[in-house]
This record gives structure tokens, sequence and C-alpha cells, in this order.
């Protein structure tokens, strides 16, 4: 498998936009809801002079693949043979990764949106592994008179890849430039139960469900499956706010089985993954409710004729059914991962009788290398092997309800001071909105505690 990361490539683990026209709610406890929240740890003033758009990077030609790859492996005694079979996925698509590009759109799209919402603020770029780098980009900002920054990340989920490494990067570009203490960054809130991040997913699951159904492909014929990088067992369960582990232990475990799971377990056969995993904690619990409210929506989307596929509603199933899997595995084979993989995930699928498999990435924010080179090429050879029809659903990228979206995350943010109460704040599940700031302990580093910025 590939040793992709959370935004391209991580060992540890991971045209202007228009106004969109808001969706109706479309049933279910807590979706769409803007509830009372506490905007516990907020900077002393939400008063932002700039905006900057975090990202992973990635290379942008075959000379910058291995650089590139170093630099996101660096300390973690990855050998170079491993690094030169990666390579040769990025050097398959021209040594490019689509992600850099695909942020420019982002980029363009929201300084062409943000003013229509009454948001005038200057809008930066930078990335944790290529160029325009964090250091650089922040000492411009800085040369450019902006000291209170917003930052928004494209990783939509709580864990340590997704969220805390951001946050140590950005510290450490402060140091690097001298800026600590002249200049602060805040990030806005996790955003994986956002409706703008799940709204543009769900209306084209509900496309390829109905383009099944057209050539005669039945629901239970189906198998949906929600895909994110897995990352080691351990880093899922201590994933998110600490005083929430044990209530997203308890929701993780609430996971639907894989389609076909149950009828190979009945007829004694093995699973092709450890039947005795981790839950996945608060990292599983996130993708699950992301999960279960697209297909709300979905359910939605056909004008409330199918009942939700979440086993734990005690719902009849009338979509096809769903399940999380994970893709992208690295490290040693001895540390245990979250499973199953998507690939064996299909097998059983097939082995079990669909003839379609649907993959939807919604643990990531854009189609980059890890999306076009496991889901597109390894993924869909595996289900066209097996006789499947194969469909990968397109990432949120810079759909307009995602751009309004974020649109929303940063105006909720200047709306307000520290410590007030009553913000409207959307999330479309029981887990969020979470807080603006990451609670102390929140996704630790395994490795070694670092600095950190925007905790309180």
């Amino acid at each position: 498998m590939t040793d992709l990361g959370a935004t391209d490539f991580d060992m540890t683990g991971y045209a202007p936009a228009s106004q969109p026209k808001p969706k109706a709610p479309t049933g279910g406890p807590g979706l769409f809801v803007s509830p009372e929240f506490d905007n516990a740890g907020a900077s002393e003033a939400a008063r932002y002079d700039a905006i900057l758009l975090t990202s992973f990077g990635g290379p942008e030609g075959p000379d910058e693949v291995m650089p590139y790859l170093e630099r996101v492996t660096a300390g973690r005694g990855i050998p170079r043979e491993r690094l030169e079979e990666v390579s040769h996925h990025y050097l398959a698509l021209g040594g490019i990764s689509p992600i850099n590009q695909q942020n420019r759109e982002l980029l363009a799209a929201l300084r062409a949106h943000l003013p229509t919402r009454g948001i005038n603020l200057p809008i930066y770029w930078g990335n944790r592994n290529s160029a325009p780098f964090f250091a650089d980009v922040v000492k411009q900002m800085h040369e450019d008179g902006h000291t209170k920054i917003l930052a928004f990340v494209t990783s939509a989920y709580s864990s340590y890849s997704g969220c805390r490494q951001y946050r140590e990067n950005l510290a450490k570009a402060l140091t690097e430039t001298e800026l600590q203490g002249l200049v602060t960054i805040d990030k806005v809130r996790h955003y994986f139960d956002h409706p703008g991040f799940l709204e543009p997913v769900a209306d084209s699951l509900a496309a390829e469900i109905r383009e099944l159904h057209d050539i005669g492909i039945k629901s239970n014929e189906i198998a949906i499956m929600f895909a994110t990088h897995s990352v080691p067992s351990s880093m899922g369960e201590t994933s998110g706010p600490v005083d929430r582990r044990a209530e997203m232990q308890t929701l993780a475990a609430m996971a639907p089985a894989q389609y076909g799971e149950e009828k190979l377990r009945a007829e004694g056969k093995e699973l092709p993954w450890n039947d005795t995993r981790s839950s996945g904690g608060a990292y599983a619990a996130q993708h699950l409710a992301a999960a279960r409210a697209i297909m709300l929506l979905v359910e939605g989307e056909f004008g409330g004729g199918f009942a939700s596929s979440d086993r734990t509603a005690g719902r009849q199933v009338d979509l096809p059914s769903w399940s999380l899997v994970y893709q992208s595995r690295s490290g040693a084979p001895s540390t245990p991962w979250l499973e199953p993989d998507v690939n064996d995930a299909i097998s059983v699928a097939a082995e079990a009788g669909a003839r379609a498999v649907i993959v939807v990435p919604i643990g990531f924010v854009s189609d980059h290398v890890e999306v076009v080179w496991d889901l597109d090429n390894e993924a869909k050879q595996t289900a066209l092997a097996a006789g499947m029809r194969f469909a990968r659903i397109r990432t949120a990228g810079t759909a307009p309800e995602f751009v309004d979206g974020i649109a929303d995350l940063i105006a909720e943010r200047l709306a307000a001071p520290a410590g007030a109460v009553g913000v409207k704040r959307k999330a479309a599940s029981r887990l969020g909105p979470w807080r603006d700031m990451c609670a102390v302990g929140c996704c630790p580093n395994a490795r070694v505690e670092l600095p950190v910025v925007a905790e309180g």
C-alpha cells in the first residue's frame, strides 16, 4: 500500500464559488442544528487581521519527489528504499501531487466568496512540507503588517497528524522567524460534521446510487465504504480531547458491520483483518459521525423514501449498507493499525455477492495523491479484479457549499471574543461543534511533547 499521509503523505498515520443555496434539514437527531456553544479558550479578541490557508503540500515535479518524501518522514527511520518505492506513485502522475493546484483553486474561491459574506481580510497560503513553507509565509504576513492570524487547515478531524502536528509546525514557524510573542496564530475548529463539508459529498453519493439503480444494480448489491487514512490504534484511541475519550470509545464501538462480514463469519471463514481490532476511539467516532450524517442527507435526496443504513438506529435498511474502512497504512507490521483496509473490505464484499462498491474518501478534503493513487488505482483494481463495478465519490474540494462552510467557520470566530456564550455554530451530529481552541493534552504527540499554537 502507498505510504501517503493525512493530506498527501504522512508516515504517522494520514473557478470562484457562487453562493450556495442552503439545504433543508432531512430529519434525524442533531442534524444541521446551530446549538449554543461556549467559545471556551478563544483568543482575547476575535479581531483577526489575516487568514492563513494551511495545508500539507506536495511535489510539483519529478525532481521534488524525493526531497519532499524525505521532509515528510524526517526522523522516523523510514528506509530510503521504501521512499523510492512510494516515489513511483508520484512519478506515475508526472511527479506532481494535485494538492497544491487544488489549494490555489480553493484560495481563489475563498478570495472571491468571503467578501460576499462581509469578510474582507487578506488570505495567504502555506504548506507543511513544500513551498510555500509556513515559516516563509508567516514572515511575509508579519512584514505586511499582520499580527493576529486565523488559520484554516485542510484537515477536518481531530487527530495528531490532522491537527496537533499542524499546531506544532505553526509554533515552530514562529520560533524560526523569531516572531513568537509578536504574532499569534489560532485555527478554526474541527469541521468534520459541518454541513458545508458533508453536503457536496452526499450529493455525489446520491447521484452514484441512482446511476447504479438505473443500470439494474439493487441497493442490497451495493457496498458503500467511507474511507479514511489508517493510523496506529494507539493514536486513534488518544485522538480528541481527553474529557471526551470515554464518550468517543462508546460511539466508535457502534460502527456498522462490514459488508459481507457476518456472512463470512457464519460460514466459518476467516476475515482478512483482525477480528478484535481497536474501536478507533475519537478518530473513528468522528468519521462515523460524518458518515451517518451523509447517509441521512442521501436519504433526503431520495425524498425520504429510503431509510438510513445505520444499524444502530434500528431502522429498516433500504439504502445500500455502509461501513468505515481505512487506507494507506504505513509503519512496522508489528504495530496495530486501524482496520479493515479498503482492499480487504472490497474483497470480502465481493465474496459476499456485492456487484458494486462506492468508495467515499470522507477522511480527505481534496483529491490528492492518496485519493487518486490509493483509491483510484489500487482500490479500483481490487474491485475490478473481483468483478465488481467501482465508483469513487469526489471530495468537498472547492464545492460552493464547502467554500461557504469555511466562511461560516471564519465568521463565527470573528463574531465573538473569548468566553462568549451564545454564538451559533453549525454541526450535523451529536459530536459537534467542537471547541474553538484545542484542549490541553488533546491528540498528544507520542514521540515528544512540542510547543503548539492555539491551545487553552
